[in-house]
């Protein structure tokens, strides 16, 4: 079987799904659309103003987006966690970006190690479901921090019907996933999944929802990014076309 010939089941949330579809293309895959999460605005949580703040942390691209979409100021510094984030920050108009690697931990080890506490508070912009722990890590380090949750992600209600056809068949494909959440969804829309699929996950977190489906047929990226993750997906599509 040809790299061309094997299904790559994207299940990113939009916008990024598009990109990482276009990216599939680009290098001759069979990319199929399948986004396990949609993003939805939540336009009623209120913004503080720029110049209450010290700086922005970002732990998405969807985060920047939804933020840049509301407020006009651009010259806080953001902090955003690995490159797609800082990417969309640019392409946003920040005029200070500062890019880390790794996951929100690494972040907050990453802003302690090039700033210092101020008497304003830090904003977090992320989805209404983030976990504390960016928060309570920096406040333990000292700073002071105000979370926004401008955008919540919501789980699909159905499989697209060409993800059905695949699971019917049982085509040799194979599953991408970016976070716990689009995993987690595709595993309450699918009591079973064919033996001939593989696994290419992000991190370990991300795959867990999806680990009794796929037993030693998951591969993980070695570091948590699109990179990564593309990395993880060779390796994956070499087992299913050798």
């Amino acid at each position: 079987m040809s790299i061309a010939d094997i299904p790559i089941i994207v299940t990113r949330a939009a916008p990024g799904a598009q990109e990482t579809v276009e990216r599939l293309q680009k290098h001759g895959m069979k990319a199929v659309s399948a986004s396990m999460l949609s993003l939805h605005e939540l336009s009623e949580t209120a913004v503080p103003p720029a110049a209450s703040l010290s700086g922005l942390v970002f732990t998405s691209a969807n985060g920047v987006r939804s933020y840049a979409a509301r407020v006009a100021h651009r010259t806080l510094t953001a902090w955003c966690v690995g490159p797609a984030t800082a990417e969309a920050a640019r392409v946003s108009g920040f005029t200070d970006v500062r890019e880390s690697a790794g996951n929100a931990m690494d972040l907050a080890q990453f802003i302690a190690a090039h700033s210092a506490p101020e008497d304003r508070p830090l904003l977090h912009v992320a989805n209404a479901a983030a976990a504390g722990q960016l928060q309570q890590n920096l406040q333990g380090r000292g700073f002071r921090i105000t979370f926004a949750p401008l955008y919540e992600m919501r789980p699909a209600e159905g499989l697209p019907d060409e993800v059905s056809s695949l699971i019917r068949a049982r085509a040799p494909s194979v599953l991408l996933i970016h976070s716990a959440k689009g995993a987690a969804a595709l595993a309450a829309l699918s009591e079973t999944l064919p033996d001939s699929w593989r696994l290419a996950a992000i991190s370990a977190q991300a795959a867990a929802p999806l680990a009794a489906h796929f037993v030693a047929r998951t591969f993980l990226a070695e570091a948590p990014n699109e990179d990564g993750l593309m990395a993880a997906l060779d390796t994956a599509i070499a087992t299913l076309s050798a």
